[in-house]
C-alpha cells in the first residue's frame, strides 16, 4: 500500500484524500482532521520518510511557505511532489484568456499576491505537480449555502467572468497528475461565468429568493478583492497531458449535482 502525507487536511484536501483512498492509499496527514500535528517535527519527519508521495494545500504565510520552511530538506527523497496553487498568480487579465504560458505576477512584490506567486515557483523549482484552482465549490461550499446564510450577492459588473472548479473535479485532477510530469496545470471548468450567473442559477434551482444587485461601491470590503480580478482559465494542458475532463463541466452542472446530493 502506498502512503500519501498531506499537508492540511482542509475541504479540497479532504476531497483528494477520499479518492485516493478509494484507490488504495493510506493517508497521513496535519490539520484538524489530520493524523499529525504539523509542529510535532518528528513525527512528521518520520511520516515524510516513509511517503511515497506528499501533497501540500497549505497557502503561504506572509512572504514564506510554512511547509517549505519547515520540512524542505525532508522532501528530497519523496518519489512524487503536489501542491495546490491559485490561478490568483496571474493576477488580472481583464478578462482574458489564460493557460499555463501567462506570466505569473508578484514575484519580486510583496503581500498576498507575492507570497503566493512565490511558493508557487519554489514548489516548481522541486519538480512538483502544481495544480493553479480557481473559485473551489462543493457540496457545503456552494452559492446554496450563502444565500441561505444571507452572504451572496449580485453585483452590476457588465463583463465580469471568473472561473472555477468542483472539488471533486480537483480530486479527479490530483488523481490524475499521479501518474504525470512535474509542472504547473490549470484546474478550472469549461465554463468561464459571471458571479450573478452562478447566484441566478441556485436561485433557479432552488427556489430561493434573488438577493439585490448591488453598485460596485456596495460590494462588502471582504468581497472587494475578488471582483478586482477578471479572468478566463484555460484548461486544456490538464486536458492533453493529465487525461483529465471534468465530470462537472460548467456551473450548472455542478450546482445540480450539488443540489441533487441534498435532496
Amino acid at each position: 500500500m502506498k502512503t500519501m502525507l498531506i499537508f492540511g487536511l482542509g475541504y479540497t484536501a479532504r476531497a483528494i484524500a477520499r479518492r485516493l483512498a478509494d484507490d488504495g492509499w493510506h493517508i497521513e496527514a496535519t490539520g484538524r482532521a489530520g493524523t499529525l500535528d504539523f509542529a510535532d517535527e518528528d513525527g512528521v519527519r518520520a511520516a515524510l520518510a516513509r511517503a511515497d508521495a506528499v501533497l501540500s494545500s497549505v497557502p503561504p504565510a506572509e512572504d514564506v511557505d510554512p511547509v517549505l520552511v519547515r520540512y524542505g530538506a525532508n522532501l528530497t527523497g519523496v518519489g512524487w511532489l503536489g501542491y495546490l496553487s491559485s490561478t490568483g498568480v496571474y493576477g488580472d487579465c481583464g478578462g482574458a484568456w489564460v493557460d499555463e504560458s501567462a506570466p505569473v505576477v508578484g514575484l519580486g512584490g510583496s503581500g498576498r499576491r507575492a507570497a503566493r506567486a512565490l511558493a508557487d515557483a519554489a514548489w516548481l523549482e522541486r519538480d512538483a505537480r502544481v495544480l493553479r484552482l480557481p473559485g473551489i465549490y462543493g457540496p457545503d461550499r456552494s452559492a446554496f449555502d450563502r444565500l441561505r446564510e444571507g452572504r451572496a450577492h449580485r453585483v452590476d459588473l457588465p463583463g465580469q467572468i471568473f472561473s472555477r472548479i468542483h472539488v471533486e473535479d480537483i480530486a479527479r485532477a490530483a488523481h490524475a497528475a499521479l501518474s504525470a510530469p512535474p509542472g504547473a496545470y490549470n484546474i478550472a471548468d469549461d465554463m468561464p461565468a459571471p458571479q450573478n450567473a452562478v447566484i441566478e442559477e441556485a436561485c433557479l434551482i432552488s427556489g430561493l429568493p434573488l438577493p439585490p444587485l448591488l453598485a460596485e461601491q456596495d460590494v462588502p470590503p471582504a468581497s472587494r478583492a475578488f471582483y478586482a480580478e477578471n479572468r478566463r482559465v484555460a484548461n486544456g494542458k490538464a486536458r492533453r497531458v493529465l487525461g483529465w475532463r471534468p465530470v462537472f463541466a460548467d456551473y450548472r452542472a455542478g450546482l445540480r449535482g450539488i443540489w441533487e446530493g441534498e435532496l
